[in-house]
């Protein structure tokens, strides 16, 4: 499956595996939010699978949101940006299934917060960061993003290191402090390939996919009360029956 060329989905085995493609920095701006929401809906709908991983192509696993773009527009169409964004982490808290982020570059701002979002993070040991930018760009952090920081970073120290000092994090570094759960050796390939692992692990343990979603919403439930108003789910209970 081809999400309009941004991202590529495909069956490993029981793993539905979701690439972000190119050399670019991988801008979370609407058409690729929107392909990113076509892929976890795609891996929703498909019968047999056990478990989401998501990866990305190049240097960056991705730098953010576009804000290049965002400047440039109305500030209605900058709030369906982050909105947009904010549905995709709902998406990804409702998914009946394991989600794993195969950190493959930097991880910026939204980026960070993306990756964050899965169950587990594997990251790429030998290049790229976690970072969350905003305080040396000088933007505002989102609501829902201070929810994800708090609830999947376990240490405040560390919280603040990364918010309050823009401190950029390394693979070795997130593990050590419980940010990620593996750093994973060699390319790209390598570490998509330790994420499919991890996840079709937790996949043949064959829960109930729904049970999974549940456990996930009560286990984070201020992310989930920031978000769940914009998923998918949200969309369909509220889209009319004929």
């Amino acid at each position: 499956m081809d999400t309009g060329s941004m991202c590529t989905v495909e069956r490993r085995g029981r793993v539905h595996l979701i690439t972000i493609t190119g050399a670019g920095e991988h801008r979370l701006g609407l058409p690729l939010i929107s392909a990113l929401r076509s892929g976890v809906a795609a891996a929703r709908a498909s019968p047999g699978a056990g478990a989401l991983v998501l990866a990305a192509e190049g240097k960056y696993f991705s730098n953010g949101f576009d804000q290049a773009w965002a400047r440039t527009v109305p500030l209605h169409l900058q709030m369906s940006m982050s909105e947009g964004f904010r549905g995709l982490l709902a998406d990804l808290l409702a998914l009946p299934m394991p989600t794993v982020a195969a950190v493959t570059g930097h991880a910026s701002a939204a980026g960070c917060a993306l990756a964050l979002a899965h169950d587990s993070v594997v990251m790429r040991g030998s290049r790229g960061f976690l970072y969350m930018s905003e305080v040396d760009a000088g933007i505002k952090i989102v609501d829902y993003f201070g929810e994800v920081l708090r609830q999947k970073v376990p240490d405040a120290a560390t919280r603040r290191d990364m918010v309050l000092a823009g401190s950029k994090m390394t693979a070795a570094e997130a593990v050590r402090r419980g940010v990620v759960d593996a750093a994973a050796d060699g390319g790209v390939d390598d570490v998509v390939a330790a994420a499919v692992a991890a996840a079709e692990g937790l996949a043949a343990r064959g829960w109930d996919g729904e049970v999974v979603a549940e456990i996930r919403k009560a286990m984070w439930p201020a992310v989930w009360g920031k978000v769940k108003d914009y998923g998918a789910e949200a969309a369909a209970a509220a889209r009319p029956r004929l």
